[in-house]
């Protein structure tokens, strides 16, 4: 492509509605404060081109800056992603009303912790090159790299999740509606409970937890999700402890009992990242590992889990144990909560 054919390229995206590319990311719109968006990087003012996230004192002006700010993303990259997912095609970036794949991603299916976002949606050919780092871990052993889809948020559905989780589950309401305005939490059109998992100091989208809240319960991941380059988290970003949960819910769960001391000896503030399954390793550990974490296995008191502790400790021998008093964080929150 010549500098010619890039700059037009450019000039087109820039100029698409930051709503209309915030809605095709997944953010969710404030109901009571329409210039308010709810993202994966915290909530967005938008006024016009223009946005400012309050809440890391940053903003600009036009979509390219806007993806660059969502994902963290370079120029070029954020440009390519706007011609893939919107480029010609604006009009379909707005809300339809369509059955849903039950994951999602910022591009049509995309990162809301957001609802979710990253590129995601349904894409063509053309633009599978600027999505190879949304792998699932499966596509990779099979040679194809499979691009992220998280679902597409669904506001309607917000307030039915939100009370499972919070009477069902027994989650705080404080803590809950924190993550759904950080993004780390939303709703998709199928009623799922949506948990970013997110890589880096931009918290790049990098996946998904789904848990059903209706009928059957149930667990999955969104399309495209890659468990080895990120995880969901909660927790004080300056804490030196790190619990890790088998699930985004035991994530939660963890942390609540610890803030609120409930049955523990010595509470102190901590982070609870979640595995997204029991698993006894992750690249992402080891990075970890470097920077001197007090880190804990708090996988589930059941076989698989102690096996999975017994096998990352052996690798890891500074992790230590931390056994749910019950078979996971969450059936304590419930015990601790009746």
């Amino acid at each position: 492509m010549s500098r010619d054919d890039f700059r037009r390229k450019a000039d087109h995206v820039r100029a698409i509605p930051l709503e209309v590319v915030l809605r095709r990311w997944g953010a969710v719109r404030d109901r009571r404060d329409k210039s308010r968006w709810r993202t994966p990087r915290g909530p967005l003012s938008v006024t016009g081109p223009k946005f400012c996230n309050w809440h890391t004192h940053e903003g600009g002006g036009g979509a390219i800056d806007l993806v660059m700010h969502l994902a963290g993303w370079d120029a070029r990259r954020a440009i390519e992603w706007l011609w893939c997912h919107l480029g010609g095609r604006v009009d379909d970036a707005e809300p339809t009303t369509h059955t849903n794949t039950g994951t999602h991603a910022p591009p049509r299916a995309a990162s809301t912790p957001h609802a979710a976002s990253t590129p995601h949606a349904t894409s063509s050919s053309r633009c599978r090159g600027a999505l190879t780092n949304q792998s699932d871990d499966d596509a990779l052993r099979r040679g194809r790299r499979q691009p992220l889809r998280l679902p597409t948020a669904s506001p309607a559905n917000l307030q039915p999740v939100r009370r499972y989780l919070i009477a069902r589950r027994c989650l705080c309401a404080t803590i809950v509606d924190a993550l759904m305005d950080e993004g780390k939490l939303y709703a998709d059109a199928r009623a799922n409970a949506v948990f970013l998992m997110v890589a880096g100091k931009p918290n790049r989208p990098v996946g998904a937890e789904l848990r059903g809240t209706r009928g059957r319960v149930w667990r999955g991941l969104a399309p495209g999700t890659s468990k080895n380059a990120g995880y969901f988290w909660i927790g004080h970003t300056g804490a030196q402890q790190i619990i890790l949960c088998e699930s985004a819910i035991d994530a939660i769960s963890c942390f609540q009992l610890r803030s609120q001391h409930h049955g523990v000896q010595h509470p102190t503030e901590c982070i609870c990242i979640s595995t997204a399954g029991v698993r006894s390793d992750a690249p992402w550990l080891r990075p970890l590992l470097a920077r001197d974490y007090d880190i804990y296995c708090g996988f589930d008191a059941d076989e698989p889990g102690e096996s999975a502790s017994r096998q990352l400790i052996t690798r890891h021998p500074t992790i230590h144990r931390l056994r749910p008093p019950k078979h996971d964080w969450n059936d304590v929150l419930a015990a601790r909560s009746s």
